[in-house]
């Protein structure tokens, strides 16, 4: 497990968040966006509460990331202040990892021979 170390950790009354960035030492390049969430509610005991990452940037040259978290009590306030378009990308990053792995054989259905001589062929003129 890696260590993560609070850089910043502001409330924000004006806009109703709380304001967390952090450094996850060890793990750069290995943290995707929902265990930095996961880890983010062990840490600071956020059960119940909308955690949405708005910047991650790993550092060249060292193994740390440092990330932006905003803290919301209320989804919908959440939604009002943030662009609609991290929300889509959460929602299609959980779907993904819910999703068991498939090969890609098992998605397409191959064709028989006997159907691709089947279909009626145009003749130019």
């Amino acid at each position: 497990m890696s260590m993560i170390e609070t850089i910043n950790d502001v409330n924000n009354s004006f806009l109703s968040r709380r304001e967390i960035t952090c450094t996850f030492a060890g793990i750069g390049g290995k943290l995707k966006k929902l265990d930095a969430i996961e880890m983010i509610k062990k840490e600071f005991k956020l059960d119940g509460k909308i955690i949405i990452p708005i910047k991650m940037k790993n550092h060249t040259g060292r193994p740390s990331i440092v990330g932006t978290f905003y803290v919301y009590d209320d989804e919908k306030l959440a939604k009002q202040h943030i662009n609609p378009v991290i929300f889509s990308r959460l929602e299609k990053a959980k779907t993904a990892s819910e999703k068991p792995d498939t090969p890609a054989a098992q998605e397409k259905p191959t064709e028989t021979k006997g159907a691709a001589e089947a279909k009626p062929t145009e003749e130019k003129s």
